[in-house]
């Protein structure tokens, strides 16, 4: 077998780890491997041929203090280690199997690591754990250190003292800073979903809800742009290089990382890399208590921030300091009911209301479970407008009793006052003390702007595309709106395409297809994009009625009455706004019908009749003297 003597680099057939930066490539490409996969990886490469046992494999990367399970552990690392190497247990190029044994690099290697970075396969000697570190602290990080994830064994202290890896036993946390003298410039910040190493599914929940508390706490820091929960998690499993993902979200860092659990003990590894260079700047692995779990996710966070150099007012600083503890059971709720909150669904919408429920059920005085409720109900549309709105208020205030600082509590409480209590003045003040609480909160942003053009302000559409910005993968194109309202159909065309190649089974793209296909007359257009909307929401209400005004608009007048009587049923068994079916009317130029309808609404308090200032909203009614007295009715500027 050739060698090099002194290689820090391992090939067999396309593929090449580097020791030094601990990256796997493929052709020269770098591909996606998480620490553990490739130290299981780097141990069987170290001695081909040869069998590597699960004992030797648990000696050296599970020791004996780690939490985790360790047949959990290791059969993750080698289904991870397969995945990225493209081969099957049942038909090996490179890892065999030898069952209740061990495992056997095959393949054929050229370059070993050199002896000094070569390990034996025997436990550290009494007193060598304890050393490494010691001696480390004055040899200082390397600047081409990748970070070592799970390596939880002192064996390979001596290699590892080149690589800049730095443990700390009694805090149970370890920390590579890998920053060189090169100036870091990270304003913006993607938080990748965490990846689920419990190697147990049902686990996700949990993973994806530490995603999210990270992303919250480091959106509070105003001077970061931070990229919305909804755009990251489109990269869930994704082999795309780290700089490709930075330039479709546009930012300058991105952190990613992995959860472990195993009972109430949780660790959280992490790192950060600086994606104009690829450079990775900082590791760092925690390790806490679940009752502990939302001081780890601040420490995470404070740790980021001041990687990254960002600015931190006092009260961002008090927040990230802050060691608030909760119950177990009632953070599992919690974290179940956000995961559900996520999907956005009608059917996922009510598990979210029944999981906070029972987490404010469990522990009265939690006040993120009250905010998160307040947000479910702001977007629970199937009830009617006071039922809706009435809860949303009362969990929002309960919140803010608890806990004036929840940005989540203020976004909703304004939602309410706006397209409920249709307080204008009062629904400002909300979702401007929701955005100083999180400047990167996308749907406060959102909400906000739809507050603005609802009171006909030209400068609404600032705060949709900063929503854009902060949450640039969502399913709906923030220029959209302004497109549509100001003529350019061919550009909300544009954008609506781009986003039906992410989407491409989204009802709500489709009704939009639908809306400005009408618009430019192109009613065979019109007619598919509306049928397929209702299609692919197996009869959503708002996309029938979306189809009837196409078919109004087209002239199929029988077609469009069919489904006012659809929705007429409808509504006896949920709530359909009465706006819906005036819309309708309005398209087939039954004026009376249409204010009888509108009437109605008025008297349900519903929602849409915010937009009644919209230029393309009931715009065949704008000239009738009925349509000012109704703004004036629902307290819209004149």
């Amino acid at each position: 077998m050739p060698t090099s003597a002194g290689s820090a680099r391992i090939r067999f057939e396309a593929f090449e780890i580097d020791l030094r930066s601990g990256e796997l490539r493929k052709h020269g490409l770098k591909i996606k491997l998480h620490q553990q996969p490739f130290q299981v990886l780097t141990m069987l490469l170290e001695h081909p041929g040869e069998v590597v046992t699960r004992e030797e494999l648990q000696r050296r990367l599970w020791p004996s203090e780690t939490f985790v399970d360790f047949d959990v552990g290791l059969n993750s690392a080698i289904k991870k280690l397969r995945e990225a190497l493209h081969e099957s247990a049942e038909h090996p190029r490179f890892i065999e199997t030898l069952p209740r044994r061990g495992y056997r690099f095959i393949g054929t290697v050229d370059g070993v690591p050199p002896a000094e970075t070569r390990s034996p396969l025997r436990a550290p000697a009494p007193g060598e754990a304890n050393l490494a570190p010691l001696e480390q602290k004055k040899l200082g990080a390397s600047a081409t250190t990748k970070w070592r994830w799970m390596l939880w064994s002192f064996a390979a202290a001596a290699a590892l003292l080149a690589l800049g890896f730095l443990l700390v036993t009694a805090g149970k946390w370890r920390e590579t800073n890998l920053r060189t003298a090169t100036p870091i410039h990270i304003h913006s910040i993607a938080v990748l979903p965490l990846e689920n190493l419990t190697g147990d599914p049902s686990q996700e929940y949990f993973v994806d809800g530490m995603t999210d508390a990270l992303i919250t706490d480091l959106a509070q820091v105003s001077s970061l742009k931070v990229i919305s929960r909804t755009s990251v998690m489109r990269y869930r499993g994704t082999q795309k290089p780290l700089p490709e993902i930075g330039k479709e979200l546009n930012v300058d860092g991105i952190i990613e990382g992995a959860v472990i659990r195993a009972g109430d003990r949780v660790r959280v590894d992490t790192q950060l890399i600086e994606v104009g260079s690829d450079r990775h700047l900082w590791a760092n692995t925690y390790e806490r208590n679940l009752g502990d779990v939302i001081a780890l996710q601040n420490e995470i966070a404070r740790a980021v921030a001041n990687q990254v150099q960002a600015r931190l007012t006092p009260q961002e600083q008090a927040h990230l300091l802050s060691e608030d503890s909760v119950d177990p059971q009632t953070y599992e709720l919690y974290l179940k009911a956000r995961y559900f909150w996520g999907k956005r669904d009608e059917n996922s919408i009510r598990k979210s209301v029944d999981y906070f429920q029972q987490a404010i059920q469990r522990s009265p005085n939690y006040a993120p479970a009250y905010a998160g409720l307040a947000e479910a109900y702001a977007v629970k549309f199937d009830v009617a407008p006071q039922e809706q709105y009435s809860a949303a208020k009362s969990a929002a205030r309960r919140a803010l009793e608890i806990d004036d600082d929840l940005a989540e509590a203020h976004n909703a409480l304004a939602a309410s006052l706006f397209w409920y209590d249709w307080d204008w003045a009062g629904a400002e003040k909300e979702f401007q003390r929701a955005l100083a609480l999180n400047p990167n909160y996308a749907q406060a942003h959102q909400w906000y702007g739809q507050l603005q053009k609802a009171l006909g302000r030209r400068n609404w559409s600032d705060e949709v595309l900063r929503a854009g910005e902060l949450d640039p993968l969502s399913i709906l194109p923030s220029g959209v709106g302004w497109y549509r309202e100001s003529g350019q159909y061919d550009l909300a065309l544009g954008l609506i395409r781009k986003k039906l190649e992410l989407y491409p089974n989204a009802p709500s793209l489709y009704a939009e297809l639908g809306e400005i296909y009408a618009r430019k007359r192109m009613y065979q257009d019109a007619i598919a994009s509306s049928q397929k909307s209702v299609t692919l929401s197996a009869g959503e209400p708002v996309y029938l009625s979306g189809l009837a005004r196409v078919y109004a608009i087209s002239g199929k007048r029988k077609e469009a009455l069919q489904i006012i009587e659809q929705l007429t049923v409808l509504s006896k068994r949920r709530y359909i706004s009465s706006v819906q079916i005036a819309e309708i009317y309005a398209a087939l130029n039954e004026t009376d019908l249409a204010f009888r309808w509108l009437d109605r609404a008025l008297g349900e308090h519903s929602p849409a009749l915010v937009y009644l200032k919209s230029p393309t909203v009931l715009e065949t009614l704008h000239s009738d003297p009925r349509y000012a007295e109704l703004e004036r009715r629902v307290g819209l500027p004149l």
